[in-house]
């Protein structure tokens, strides 16, 4: 029988497009590949629709079983022709560790895994905002306290964790940010406009980001912040109803959507102030980005997410109620009038470097991968 090679990590997730998760999922396998760490990652899509491409020397199997099912019978069939195509990847590798990204991940990744391997968990979003059909919710059920660990982006997620999964304790690693800033493709060049100052906001075209609430809050500031403009980078399903709120609202000349981009470092750069609009987070790796690169923030106070990535005051601003435009354009005005305050707050918002630097982090994974707790 043909050797194969022993896999030290391998991470499961559905696919490789746009996400938050996928991100981390593709610097995940990059950090621990540079520790010398054999890495493969376990897709059920291939990479035609890959945002983030695959870093060197990381293994890539597609299980090519993506796709929706056809009633509950085929649901359950799919995912049985899942478990069972990774449970032989398994069984062929002998990873040491395998790591589930996100709900479907994960649960797979247990049912595929376990007593095999060292098996997490992670959720990447804060359940309660995130609707799953009940299928899936009874597996996370049964299948996360099964998990040899189980693994939260905030305090707020850890504790819904473990109050509504009987047996789960789960543990709180938030995302890195891998400075400097690394460019991908496409490759957009910002404008540059002399005398105009820019608020930028990043995320999925979707209605979980709000964008339609900062619309309306910009709209206030148009007229007595003349010289300032608004950017909203990234796609997705809403662009057509936002652009047409935009023209709506009368803000043609001041609002751009130029869609998604890879040289976030640049945009980052050019802006004077960032705004997260979100009615829900899981924690918000632009909003860590953002201030990595020293810019100073206004960020909606989801119920997780930005209040355990800015300091109140000290670094950034966080905005209540969150689906309120009035209250959202008060502290984007406080901070558009005051040049100063904005030096002071960008001034500490660069800590988040170190907060969410990328060796903190991958310590912290290295704990858990060993067994160990980290809070």
């Amino acid at each position: 029988m043909m050797n194969v090679e022993r896999i030290d990590l391998m991470i499961v997730i559905h696919s490789l497009r746009g996400g938050g998760a996928e991100r981390v999922a593709v610097d995940l396998a990059a950090g621990w590949r540079e520790r010398g760490c054999r890495v493969m990652i376990v897709t059920q899509t291939d990479g035609r629709e890959d945002a983030y491409p695959l870093p060197d020397g990381v293994q890539r199997h597609a299980l090519g079983l993506a796709g929706d099912s056809a009633g509950p019978v085929g649901a359950l069939w799919g995912n049985l022709l899942r478990v069972w195509a990774l449970r032989r990847l398994v069984r062929r590798h002998r990873p040491a560790v395998v790591l589930g990204m996100m709900t479907r991940g994960s649960v797979l990744a247990v049912l595929a895994a376990r007593g095999r391997a060292r098996v997490i968990a992670t959720e990447h979003a804060h359940p309660p905002s995130l609707s799953l059909p009940a299928f899936w919710e009874r597996l996370r059920r049964s299948t996360y306290p099964r998990a040899d660990a189980v693994v939260a982006l905030t305090r707020g997620t850890a504790q819904w964790l473990d109050e509504h999964l009987p047996g789960v304790r789960a543990q709180v690693i938030p995302n890195a940010v891998r400075w400097p800033l690394v460019d991908g493709e496409p490759l957009l060049e910002p404008p540059c406009v002399p005398g105009r100052r820019r608020l930028l906001a990043v995320g999925r075209l979707h209605p979980v980001k709000g964008f339609d609430g900062l619309l309306r809050a910009f709209a206030q500031l148009a007229a007595p912040f003349p010289d300032w403009d608004l950017t909203i980078l990234g796609e997705g399903e809403q662009r057509e109803a936002l652009e047409s709120l935009r023209d709506e609202l009368g803000l043609g000349e001041r609002v751009s959507l130029p869609g998604r981009v890879g040289n976030m470092a640049a945009w980052y750069g050019a802006a004077d102030l960032y705004v997260l609009s979100s009615q829900a987070e899981g924690l918000s790796n632009t909003l860590i980005e953002a201030m990595a690169c020293g810019l100073p923030c206004v960020a909606t106070d989801c119920d997780t997410g930005p209040r355990e990535i800015i300091r109140e005051g000290l670094d950034g601003r966080l905005v209540r109620p969150i689906d309120d435009p009035d209250a959202l354009a008060a502290g984007l005005a406080e901070l558009m009038a005051d040049a100063g305050l904005r030096s002071r707050l960008a001034g500490r918002a660069v800590d988040a470097r170190d907060r969410f630097g990328t060796a903190r982090i991958m310590a912290l994974w290295e704990q858990v991968f060993q067994g160990e707790r980290v809070n």
